[in-house]
């Protein structure tokens, strides 16, 4: 299942996923940033849950999706081509959405660290969304989480 899906978001030729597969993508996208700064706890688990229930599935799926997409991410190892993939799968207001989603996880332990940064910044830039507009989002993520903005 999982070599499958890598190989139609990874390959030369990008044949169309469905949008399970899309979900799946954007979850390991959530598990990379959390797993960005070489730890991987369970406030991260949880918010990626969290961030999964609010595409829709219930608190089972989310877990089970959770789990699926770390084995999914593990074995994806270029960010840049994977994202570029989903890029042209997602309409950007969803893309925004997963950027949202991606702030939270890196804010799970109230701060954001330099390598889960770094790697929402290249992220929001291959998905098309420019560098304010990934600031306003993050500021959104951080009042909605009664953070203080940066």
């Amino acid at each position: 299942m999982f070599m499958d899906l890598l190989s139609r978001l990874m390959g030369d030729t990008p044949t169309p996923i469905d949008s399970d597969d899309a979900e799946l993508a954007i979850a390991a996208l959530l598990v990379r940033v959390a797993r960005a700064d070489d730890h991987y706890d369970d406030e991260e688990r949880k918010r990626i849950e969290r961030v999964l229930s609010r595409r829709g599935l219930s608190a089972d799926q989310a877990a089970t999706r959770r789990l699926q997409a770390e084995v999914l991410e593990a074995e994806a190892s270029d960010t840049v081509r994977f994202t570029r993939q989903i890029k042209d799968r997602i309409a950007l207001e969803d893309r925004c959405d997963v950027l949202a989603g991606l702030w939270a996880v890196a804010y799970a332990d109230t701060r954001r660290g330099q390598d889960e940064d770094s790697l929402i910044r290249l992220v929001a830039g291959l998905l098309g969304i420019p560098d304010r507009r990934s600031a306003q989002i993050r500021q959104q993520v951080l009042r909605r989480m009664g953070l203080p903005p940066e």
